[in-house]
């Protein structure tokens, strides 16, 4: 019998990497991209080695508008259909807004934003037809506080995703098709190298604060299993974000633009 296949954007490392490992291991094919194709190929063989899955790799730019459609129809190609999407892909764009270039702020929106709604559309009927689905948005802490000054479309763009993934859940359920945004603090993943604040995180934050990709993945694969709204990974920012939705808006705000500057690159 035909395994199920999962496709992981942004498979390359971090959280990616850690949700392919962890499908793989519960016996899911998978259809792994990101633009690094030497990695994906060297994380596939790995995954091919250790479980028999099946894995197929394909390089894509999210931020490329042809990018989503052309993905899905690599997997069509190989007569395969998705039956778990990780909208994992994305970067964070350091800087202040207006000294950036709209064409930067541009492809940001298309990979945070617009790809992952277009991979869910283009997979969500096929789910629905088979009364099987699990989708996992993976959207940030940062998309449930207050922003700062700095990042300016990350903490927004994140917070489209929770927003997105909610309502998706409750068109979807019914249908047997499971939609969950996953919420990491900070993780140990490349993104803070990506995005040149690295040091900056590293060195403000306590080391207690960081989690671990498997234990992110892990708890967002738990919820979304069990078809939970949103995943909150952590005790400590299980705190954070109820403390959030408690403080006046106007005492978090001053409270995050003292804060900000420590992680966040302007």
């Amino acid at each position: 019998m035909e395994r199920r296949l999962a496709l992981v954007t942004g498979a390359s490392a971090g959280i990616g990497a850690a949700f392919a490992r962890s499908l793989a291991r519960r016996g899911y094919d998978l259809a792994l991209t990101a633009r690094r194709i030497p990695r994906l190929d060297t994380l596939a063989a790995e995954l091919r080695a250790a479980y028999g899955v099946d894995v197929l790799t394909i390089a894509a730019d999210l931020a490329l508008p042809e990018a989503p459609k052309a993905l899905l129809d690599a997997i069509a190609d190989q007569g395969r259909h998705v039956d778990v999407l990780i909208n994992n892909a994305g970067y964070g764009l350091p800087g202040v807004y207006a000294e950036t270039t709209w064409a930067d702020q541009a492809a940001f929106v298309q990979v945070m934003v617009t790809a992952p709604c277009e991979l869910a559309h283009g997979v969500l009927g096929g789910m629905r037809a088979r009364r099987f689905g699990r989708i996992v948005n993976v959207a940030s802490v940062a998309g449930l506080v207050p922003p700062a000054a700095g990042h300016t479309l990350y903490g927004a763009s994140k917070a489209f995703l929770v927003r997105f993934s909610q309502s998706l859940h409750l068109e979807a359920a019914p249908d047997g098709v499971h939609v969950s945004a996953l919420c990491p603090g900070f993780t140990y993943t490349e993104f803070h190298d990506a995005n040149g604040t690295r040091e900056r995180a590293a060195s403000s934050t306590p080391k207690w604060i960081w989690m671990s990709a498997d234990d992110v993945v892990e708890a967002g694969w738990r919820a979304v299993e069990a078809n939970r709204l949103v995943c909150v990974p952590g005790a400590t920012y299980k705190i954070v974000t109820s403390l959030a939705r408690l403080v006046p808006e106007n005492l978090a705000l001053k409270l995050m633009a003292s804060q900000g500057g420590r992680v966040r690159k302007t």
